[in-house]
């Protein structure tokens, strides 16, 4: 089996790492919406469902490729560890964390986070060590491209961390700068299980790295108040076929929106992304600072969160 770029994979029997399916797809391996994974292979991260694949010979299938819709770091790693599951068995538990950060934010190594800035930086034209020309392609010549490059350099970064410092290290500062403001109390997090949610809480504006806030904790409804920015976001975790547990399904926030531009004066408007986005966010465009009190905000909130109805559902029948 070898990797293929989706258009391509899509001429030859294949299997579908982390993405949708294809005409030619015999097995999805994926944790995408409907995504038809088997029963008894499902896990929270795409990369969980190869090892449990790799792990259950009887549910093996015969395919010319593997390929993948898009670029991410749980899919590459997915990818990797198909293709070489010999090597990927020996950093199993480092490439299963990996991808959870890739993907949740969340992460248990250090090391594993690391992995994960380092497969987003070569992907980023900004901080890429890849050549500049790979960038200016479409998506999916690009996508096929990163895959490509990308899956001869896991097999030195699963083993040496430290050899790719210059790409992890600016990263690695902000997620401890923001590690540490929790651990002062400077950043506040508090929850709500009965509704999925987490109210983050600061004085400042200040930026907190989702992967700090995200480890510590497990709400998939986050309401940030950092000084007078304010904005709800809807975690990954709720668009795809979680298999450890299952979020508060998504509610659609575009009648909030409305509600709060009723009181907003800041010349700003909130606009909600929708439901179907990967990580939606309900936000203020046109103005960085709300009026509207945070008090006011919460209760709104929460108020939309527990009488809304279930608008995402992404798990198969």
């Amino acid at each position: 089996m070898r990797f293929l770029p989706y258009p391509e994979a899509s001429a030859v029997p294949n299997i579908i790492v982390d993405g949708a399916a294809n005409a030619r797809t015999v097995l999805a391996l994926s944790h995408w919406p409907k995504s038809g994974t088997p029963a008894a292979l499902k896990a929270d991260t795409s990369t969980q469902i190869v090892f449990r694949y790799l792990d259950s010979p009887a549910s093996h299938v015969s395919a010319d490729a593997v390929s993948n819709n898009h670029f991410d770091e749980d899919g590459v790693l997915g990818v990797f560890a198909l293709l070489q599951p010999n090597r990927a068995a020996r950093h199993r538990a480092l490439i299963i964390d990996a991808a959870q950060a890739g993907d949740f934010g969340v992460y248990a190594r250090r090391e594993a986070a690391r992995v994960a800035f380092v497969l987003s930086a070569h992907a980023d034209a900004s901080t890429s060590p890849f050549p500049q020309e790979i960038f200016r392609r479409g998506y999916q010549e690009l996508t096929g491209e990163l895959y490509v490059r990308l899956l001869d350099v896991l097999p030195k970064l699963v083993e040496d961390q430290a050899a790719f410092r210059p790409l992890w290290e600016d990263e690695d500062a902000r997620l401890s700068e923001s590690e540490a403001r929790l651990d002062r109390g400077d950043v506040r997090i508090e929850e709500r299980r009965d509704l999925d949610l987490a109210i983050v809480r600061a004085a400042t504006s200040d930026a907190v790295h989702p992967y700090a806030l995200h480890s510590r904790t497990e709400r998939t409804r986050v309401l940030l108040l950092l000084g007078r920015y304010a904005e709800v976001q809807y975690r990954y975790e709720g668009w795809v076929q979680m298999a450890s547990r299952r979020p508060a399904p998504r509610v659609d926030l575009s009648a909030l929106a409305d509600e709060l531009n009723q009181s907003e004066s800041s010349g700003g408007r909130w606009t909600f992304d929708g439901v179907d986005h990967i990580t939606p966010r309900l936000h203020l465009e046109g103005a960085k600072d709300t009026t509207i009190p945070g008090d006011t905000l919460v209760a709104r909130v929460e108020h939309h969160l527990r009488t809304g109805a279930p608008a995402w559902d992404p798990y198969d029948r």
